[in-house]
């Protein structure tokens, strides 16, 4: 059981202590990384240069006159050989070391007879003592609700998603620096604001006790950023969390990393262009290559995204034109799709409900959409050719929208008629309904040049990499688990029912030097 473990590795502990051994040191003896000591083996080991270096045992093999272990930090593993001719108290070390310990060895690099870089001990000295055992490197965590829950054992376990997070952060650095390279001028703006807008969701809610004064939890960038443009920034960007309090599924947090970016004097058909750029140079840069898989579909980043229209697709999909439908008839059609539509829906949410489910999860390749009725886009400008349409296109691939970019509306009385409509809504029971923003409205009224907006999400990471986007996130928010004993080490126990179940089911080890 998990507890007679953490009894045993207790008992160790106070070995340890009781030899005047600190289990818990401030710092340990070390040279460098192990990636530099593989990387200058053969100098240093032709030198006989003494060295550092300090690590997590990954892995230890017994051999009585010599144990082995592997050493393990983030940069590589090397095998450390402790000898008892050359280490004399090699038995004391011997009945303190577990898996999952930190250790720091002093000694010099050496090549076994088997071929293997190794540190042959001189030294050894603890780094910090573990009470709990580390899951089994071939099993690890296979739960992912317990994986996600104790991320951190979750990473030692699956090297593999250790390797996601850093190609995760490669992601969000390639977009910064092409949008840098373009000129682009990266902000930040406040997560707590008086109105949430920017976007359709219901926000989060919190008080400011200093200011006696309630404050959302920001839902989108974009009307803090396009007042920066008012103010005379022409290219801006930001990367930063956005909160909405809606549903979880393969495709939504509640609190997530956005990109939002503005492109003074310049439309929605400009972004396009650039986007397309950027896309690829992301994509290339993260992953390696334009072609990536997604649930069983190749998925081709590379050549010139094709347009697909909004209302044309829809008038295929469900015979109904959306910009001629009654509001009745769009209802009824959610209805005879199964998608159970609120009584207070809106003509616009119905047409963005019924596009959802049949338009979207069939646009698998990359493609921009556009043509969008304005009803279901309150911040965006109207076509001068039809008013009905929005200009504005989304970026879709792999069944779902990857980004959003506007010609952003700039007629501070048409923003006013459009957030009235919206408050028309909020009060029919529609929360996700945008407020009437009057600082917002203020910062129009002295002039918003012609402007290009995008925002995307990092659900577009989560497409890339074929993963359901909490999976991509290191803690993402879950329900309080239950606090009863029961339940208080469930992963743990799974940890501890893997390590015992290495002696019923022995797997293949590297054969010993």
């Amino acid at each position: 059981m998990l507890d007679d473990i953490i009894r045993e590795r207790r008992r160790k502990l106070e070995l340890l202590r009781q030899k005047g051994v600190d289990p818990y040191p401030a710092r340990v003896a070390r040279t460098g990384d192990i990636l530099d000591a593989l990387d200058n083996f053969e100098a240093w080991s032709s030198a006989r240069k003494q060295v550092s270096l300090a690590g997590r045992v990954r892995s230890l093999r017994d051999q009585g006159k010599i144990i082995f272990l592997d050493l393990e930090d983030e940069t590589g593993k090397l095998q450390a050989v402790l000898k008892e001719d050359i280490l004399p108290d090699l038995g004391f070390w011997r009945s303190v070391i577990d898996v999952g310990d930190f250790l720091s060895v002093t000694g010099v690099l050496f090549t076994t007879k088997r071929g293997e870089k190794s540190i042959e001990a001189r030294a050894v000295q603890f780094g910090g003592k573990t009470l709990k055992p580390l899951p089994d490197k071939w099993d690890g965590v296979q739960d992912v609700e317990l994986r996600l829950r104790e991320r951190y054992v979750d990473l030692l376990a699956h090297p593999d998603v250790r390797e996601m997070f850093v190609r995760k952060s490669l992601f969000w650095a390639s977009v910064r620096e092409f949008l840098e390279n373009e000129g682009f001028l990266e902000v930040e703006t406040s997560v707590l604001e008086p109105e949430a807008g920017g976007a359709e969701a219901e926000p989060f809610r919190t008080r400011h006790h200093a200011l006696a004064t309630e404050f959302y939890l920001r839902i989108a960038l974009e009307l803090q950023l396009k007042k920066l443009v008012v103010g005379g920034f022409d290219k801006v960007f930001e990367i930063g969390r956005v909160f909405r309090n809606e549903g979880i599924d393969r495709e939504h947090l509640q609190d997530f990393t956005f990109m939002e970016c503005y492109w003074a004097y310049h439309d929605y058909r400009d972004l396009m262009k650039l986007l397309q750029k950027m896309f690829r140079f992301v994509i290339e840069h993260t992953m390696g290559t334009l072609s990536t898989r997604y649930r069983g579909y190749e998925i081709d980043w590379s050549g010139e995204w094709p347009e697909v229209d909004y209302v044309s697709e829809f008038t295929k999909e469900n015979g109904i034109n959306p910009l001629d439908a009654a509001r009745d008839e769009l209802f009824e059609r959610a209805k005879a799709l199964g998608l159970a539509p609120d009584a207070t829906l809106q003509k616009g949410r119905l047409i963005d409900l019924i596009y959802k489910k049949t338009v979207r999860p069939k646009l698998i390749q990359p493609c921009f959409l556009v043509g969008t009725p304005i009803i279901v886009s309150p911040l965006a400008k109207a076509s001068a050719e039809d008013p009905r349409i929005a200009e504005r296109f989304q970026i879709v691939a792999c069944g779902t929208e990857l980004g959003n970019g506007f010609s952003e509306l700039n007629d501070p009385d048409e923003q006013r008629r459009r957030f009235e409509a919206q408050m028309a809504l909020r009060e029919g029971g529609d929360k996700e309904a945008m407020p009437l923003d009057e600082d917002f409205l203020n910062a129009l009224s002295y002039g918003l040049p012609p402007t290009a907006g995008f925002g995307m999400s990092e659900r577009v990471f989560s497409i890339l990499v074929d993963r359901p986007v909490r999976e991509t996130v290191f803690f993402p928010l879950m329900k309080r688990k239950d606090a009863s004993a029961a339940e208080e080490n469930d992963v743990s126990e799974e940890i501890a029912s893997s390590v015992r179940s290495r002696a019923r089911a022995p797997k293949p080890r590297k054969k010993n030097p």
